[in-house]
């Protein structure tokens, strides 16, 4: 993977972006309070669909429709998954950085044991 500069008007920073698409989430929602909340995690399920949908057609699976995505949708779609993911986090905490950071640092112990302190 090459490191490219993020274009000028996009927050070169993953969380200040996240911050800024939660502000802009908070400001432009048509239904508030829990049920606000909830269709908020609810898009979760409809980003991980789409990645369903451009891997089975990537691979064609679908005769109706035949090839009709690319690898390169299916990482646009993984992409969108994990944006909707920590705007979701961010909404329920506004300590969104720390509170991945930890549970990740979790996650690789668990996983990894003491090959991630390499």
């Amino acid at each position: 993977m090459t490191d490219q500069a993020a274009p000028p008007d996009v927050p070169a920073d993953l969380w200040s972006s996240i911050d800024d698409l939660y502000a802009w989430l908070e400001t432009n929602r048509p239904v508030d309070g829990q049920a606000g909340l909830l269709l908020r995690l609810l898009k979760l399920s409809e980003e991980v669909g789409e990645v369903s949908e451009a891997v089975i057609g990537t691979l064609g699976q679908n005769p109706r429709k035949g090839v009709s995505h690319t690898w390169e949708d299916v990482q646009g779609e993984l992409c969108d998954v994990v944006i909707t993911a920590l705007v979701a986090l961010r909404t329920l905490t506004p300590d969104t950085r720390d509170v991945f950071t930890r549970h990740l640092a979790g996650v690789r112990e668990r996983s990894l044991g003491s090959a991630s302190a390499a």
